[in-house]
């Protein structure tokens, strides 16, 4: 088998075996054949490359201005392609197992105040270009903030999920892995003027199965799409766009349940977040309202 084939073949596998989603696997894809690319430069293969082979590809995209983050990134795809290899008995050895990952500095994510968001759903009740558009986006901002759902979770939710006035939404999310999440109040008022408002647009289109549908191949609001919307719902809250995105959304949520006393071993159910390190990025708000809380509540705090 070729390169070309082993790669085919691994793409295959994830897509059937693991679930992965069609952006993983098109990222997948990318990576592994940009490494192909840089092998066949040095005369050599996917299945022949050794450790100091793939050193010598990180160094390269570090010296192209690759952030560790992205590195990290390449070398998981590659790490799970060689596994793959070897499960299926196309190599004795995985070259990538000692080699160590990217340092990557973690930053503090950008937090939206509650201030801000509270503008955003207020914006987005009167942003659009008709009626339906103003409930559409309304749902959207208000089950942003009500679930911490990525973009791709709400893009793709059934609308099944969301009859009947439900006080939980079932997310499914990363490796189809499904979460029930809690709707505020706020969220289930929005759904429920979205849906009927939504089952009136739907039957002059001819139905969908999607809670926010649309015209195109995939038969929901696109990522891209979705995006613009909250981008131009920022600037009519007067926030700049640039400072929003969904997934700051899902970082603003994260940091006000904390700051309320939420632990972060909810925050980990609630997001699906797969280890600790990644809810870690959290224990500052943690520190604080800790810090917060002794200088407040210690009997010697007042210093007598």
């Amino acid at each position: 088998m070729s390169a070309e084939q082993w790669i085919e073949a691994f793409l295959e596998a994830a897509e059937a075996e693991r679930s992965a989603s069609a952006n993983t696997i098109l990222a997948y894809s990318r990576d592994l054949r940009r490494f192909a690319e840089f092998l066949a430069t040095a005369g050599k293969d996917l299945c022949t490359a050794e450790r100091h082979d793939l050193e010598q590809y990180l160094q390269s995209l570090s010296e192209q201005g690759l952030a560790a983050a992205t590195r990290g990134r390449h070398l998981s795809a590659i790490r799970r392609f060689f596994a793959f290899a070897c499960e299926e008995g196309w190599r004795r050895d995985i070259p990538t197992r000692s080699v160590p990952n990217p340092k990557i500095k973690r930053r503090l994510p950008q937090i939206l105040s509650i201030g801000e968001i509270e503008r955003m759903l207020d914006a987005s009740g009167s942003f659009g270009r008709t009626e339906s558009e103003f409930a559409r986006n309304r749902c959207l901002m208000e089950l942003f903030y009500a679930t911490g759902a990525r973009v791709s979770e709400l893009a793709a939710l059934p609308v099944a999920a969301a009859r009947g006035n439900p006080e939980m939404l079932i997310i499914r999310g990363k490796g189809g892995k499904e979460r029930f999440v809690p709707l505020s109040p706020t969220a289930r008022k929005a759904l429920s003027s979205w849906l009927t408002v939504r089952g009136q647009e739907v039957a002059k289109s001819g139905g969908s199965r999607y809670l926010f549908p649309s015209r195109g191949k995939s038969g929901h609001l696109t990522r891209n799409h979705i995006y613009g919307i909250v981008k131009a719902i920022a600037a009519a809250a007067c926030i700049d766009p640039d400072r929003v995105t969904p997934h700051v959304i899902r970082h603003a949520l994260a940091t006000h349940l904390l700051e309320n006393g939420a632990d972060l071993r909810s925050i980990q159910v609630l997001f699906f977040f797969n280890d600790t390190a990644t809810t870690e990025i959290y224990t500052h708000v943690a520190d604080r309202r800790l810090q917060e809380i002794v200088l407040t509540h210690h009997p010697l705090a007042d210093g007598n």
